[in-house]
């Protein structure tokens, strides 16, 4: 197995790496003492019990919210995400979404349809960013549901989800965000911004194992659980229980992955996500910058940093992204995502289906020089 040292990594927006100091050591020590949390009353049961709650808490305090049990752990954004939208979702239900959303949301989506629920997609630009204006005008009496993207992860572009959920508040509209490219590296105040359901991994931006994720709910919400059994309360009934976050999370939880991303959460909040957001924009506007200067480079998604995420795509005219990909980590150790990223309806919004495009994602821990490297190897590239 090749050492990730002998590589550059610049695949961030699929799983990050390297991980903070200590998350590996917690995840070795935690399956080494692996009770089943909330199912006994001995030792290693309630230490594992306790690293779900510190890690719970630490959510709370990370997205600046009073109450760490709307917290619910899932295995990733995708569980999350389907838990929101098929808990949720009704036949006769109309939900607003955009072209630049993940199959993770618009898989479950499609599958509703057939159930009665109706879909609008309202289109991105040419950058991949959609209009507010747009997403609230396409509200209807019988919308219950607003979802959107926080920062798409092939163009890169965040979208206004501060007009849009404000405005599905105050229309008495349901409102999901897909935080899986921007949870851990752009500040989200869940006090201050009214979005009812928030979905992300624990393995991009939170920096935690893979394995992990959550879903927030905010009180009034009427999820239905998509999976119902053990929670380790209530075990004389049998019926789900009713309260947070027990409802939503039956069967028994990754407590060592969990225990690895509590102490990813810590590094976070003693580094600050300002900091690491400040970090990520300095770091995607040399790329930016250096794309700019290569010859048949194409880059997709606005051009202006701070309107991005992490994820920066593009291509080289008269090249295969997929060989593009190929020759990065052969000739110069690079290694990052060339395709369609599980999001073709933004490859549409944004030209470049079906052969996709090449995504290069930095990380807290990119450095400057793996920055001049990559862009010295695509020069190189791009030039024959």
């Amino acid at each position: 197995m090749p050492n990730t040292k002998d590589y550059i990594y610049l695949d961030n927006a699929a799983t990050s790496l390297p991980k903070p100091p200590g998350v590996a050591e917690a995840v070795a020590g935690a399956i080494c003492r692996a009770g089943n949390p909330g199912r006994s009353g001995h030792a290693l049961s309630i230490g594992s019990a306790r690293d779900l709650f510190t890690a719970r808490e630490r959510l709370a305090e990370l997205f600046g919210f009073r109450d760490s049990s709307r917290f619910v752990f899932t295995e990733n954004a995708t569980g999350a995400l389907n838990q929101a939208i098929k808990g949720l979702l009704r036949s006769g239900d109309h939900v607003v979404t955009t072209s630049v959303e993940h199959n993770s949301v618009m898989r479950p989506l499609r599958r509703l349809e057939s159930a009665g629920v109706s879909v609008t997609v309202v289109p991105a630009d040419a950058t991949g960013t959609v209009d507010a204006a747009g997403m609230i005008a396409a509200i209807r009496p019988e919308t219950r549901l607003l979802a959107v993207t926080h920062a798409s992860n092939v163009a890169g572009a965040v979208q206004p989800v501060e007009t849009i959920v404000r405005a599905a508040h105050a229309r008495g509209v349901f409102s999901l965000i897909d935080a899986a490219q921007t949870a851990g590296a752009f500040p989200i105040d869940l006090s201050t911004l009214p979005v009812d359901l928030l979905a992300a991994a624990g393995h991009k931006g939170l920096l935690g194992p893979q394995g992990t994720g959550f879903l927030f709910v905010r009180e009034g919400v009427p999820l239905v659980p998509l999976i119902e059994g053990g929670t380790g309360s209530r075990s004389e009934d049998d019926h789900q229980p009713d309260f947070y976050p027990d409802c939503l999370e039956s069967g028994t939880p990754n407590s060592v992955g969990i225990a690895g991303l509590s102490v990813a959460l810590a590094w976070l909040l003693k580094k600050g996500v300002d900091g690491i957001r400040a970090k990520e924009v300095a770091l995607v506007s040399e790329l930016l910058e250096g794309m700019r200067r290569i010859r048949g480079a194409i880059v997709y998604g606005p051009e202006d940093p701070s309107k991005r995420g992490c994820a920066l795509s593009f291509n080289i005219e008269g090249a295969d992204p997929g060989e593009v990909g190929r020759r990065l980590e052969r000739e110069a150790g690079i290694l990052l995502r060339a395709g369609l990223h599980c999001a073709p309806n933004a490859h549409r919004t944004l030209g470049t289906f079906p052969q996709g495009t090449v995504r290069v994602s930095p990380g807290p821990f990119t450095t400057r020089r793996e920055i001049g490297k990559f862009l010295s190897a695509v020069k190189r590239i791009a030039a024959g």
